[in-house]
């Protein structure tokens, strides 16, 4: 029989799984959805920005939807979004972006309320469990796409297709493996233990009511006053957790869809058996990527932290300062292409540090009644590091081609 924390740390192990394993594959595929010529930017966009959209607005409302509901919202989402991408021809480019921007939004809607949900159990067997999940999603998601599509020679869109199966793990692992949570809370309820602290926050609410016709206008002035009330308990997250994590995955990201489709290689030096054309090169370094990523989210279940979460936005830049350096120069610093692999696994190894140490320091840091609020309003940072490396790469990347062409490179240019 398994033990309380056990069947707890599967379950959130299983949600971070099923979550962004639709994620990462998406992200592997990006060049056969798009083609070689047109930006991989636009696929990181399309996967990003409908969950970062949720995640903005996410902390004005989503405590009025009970989490069974989210869990069925997720499923019929996440599931229509993959046929969709699956199934639509290879030419109709926007309708499989539509697909993923589907998918994406679905994805944005099971991390906030997973992360949420961590808050109702033992910290360590949910977050260290959710966690685990998440790396272990990119793990496996970039290596099923590569074991399936370059291994077995599987269409794309069939292994696609077979993914859409996946969201349908939700509904098991919330019924049937799940432990009842140790309290329920329907909404947030703000509660303040310092009395100064309550002092001051009644004379400004006082002060915002004496700016409008409140008993005139009561529902616009509780509108107002619940935005107040949101952004006032945003704002003490944003610089210790907030703003770390967002320079950490802005650099990630800004190497893994921006600069990596440009460090290639001639295929004549590559081994053939695991490089049959520039395609495999991206998805290799997707895979190795996302190993060091699996294998720092699971560090916190060994008790390995560091909680110098500024220190790892600093390292994770100049990987991009590395990257970029060699994309421009080819053989500068390094020569072959298995260094750039050991560098992509040292990027994955921080990015994935930065996400389980920023999370699991609210939890030890917040106060109680704030954290299921607070877990869920930390996860906007990495979203919104995603969607400004998006919005460089568009440009960066085409640049960064238009350099080595220049040069006599036209690798970028091939699939």
């Amino acid at each position: 029989m398994l033990t309380e924390n056990q069947r707890i740390f599967i379950s959130f192990t299983l949600f971070g799984l099923l979550n962004n394993i639709l994620y990462v594959v998406i992200l592997s595929a990006a060049i056969d959805l798009v083609g070689a010529s047109t930006p991989k930017g636009i696929v990181l966009l399309a996967d990003v920005i409908p969950s970062f959209a949720f995640k903005l607005m996410a902390p004005f409302f989503i405590h009025k939807f009970p989490y069974v509901s989210r869990m069925w919202t997720i499923l019929a989402i996440s599931t229509s979004g993959m046929l969709l991408i699956s199934l639509t021809p290879a030419s109709s480019k926007v309708s499989k972006i539509v697909g993923i921007a589907v998918a994406s939004f679905s994805s944005g809607i099971g991390e906030v309320t997973f992360l949420q949900l961590t808050h109702f159990y033992h910290e360590e067997s949910s977050i260290g469990g959710f966690s685990t999940g998440t790396g272990a999603a990119g793990l496996l998601g970039s290596f099923l796409f590569l074991f399936m599509t370059t291994i077995l020679g599987i269409e794309v869109w069939i292994s696609l297709l077979i993914f859409a199966i996946v969201p349908t793990g939700f509904l098991f692992t919330y019924y049937l493996i799940l432990p009842s949570p140790d309290l329920i809370v329907d909404q947030y309820e703000p509660i303040h233990t310092d009395e100064e602290e309550q002092i001051e926050i009644q004379s400004q609410e006082q002060e915002l009511r004496s700016s409008f016709d409140f008993e005139k206008r009561p529902w616009y002035n509780k509108a107002i006053y619940h935005v107040y009330d949101t952004f006032k308990d945003i704002k003490p997250l944003i610089r210790p957790y907030m703003l770390p994590l967002l320079l950490v995955y802005i650099s990630e990201y800004t190497i893994n869809q921006g600069i990596a489709p440009t460090l290639l290689f001639p295929l004549d030096d590559l081994p053939h058996w695991l490089f049959g054309s520039y395609r495999d090169i991206y998805v290799v370094y997707g895979f190795v990527y996302q190993l060091g990523v699996f294998i720092s989210r699971t560090s916190i279940n060994f008790g390995i932290r560091f909680r110098q979460l500024y220190w790892m936005a600093v390292l994770q830049f100049l990987n991009v300062i590395i990257t970029l350096y060699q994309s421009i120069y080819f053989d500068f610093p390094f020569p072959s292409v298995w260094f750039i692999i050991i560098l992509t696994f040292y990027e994955g190894l921080l990015g994935g540090l930065s996400y389980t140490n920023t999370f699991m320091s609210v939890s030890e840091t917040v106060p109680k009644n704030k954290r299921e609020f607070s877990m869920g309003s930390v996860s906007l940072s990495d979203s919104a590091g995603v969607v400004i490396a998006g919005l460089l790469n568009l440009w960066l990347e085409m640049q960064l081609c238009s350099i080595q062409v220049s040069k006599g490179r036209d690798w970028c240019l091939t699939g």
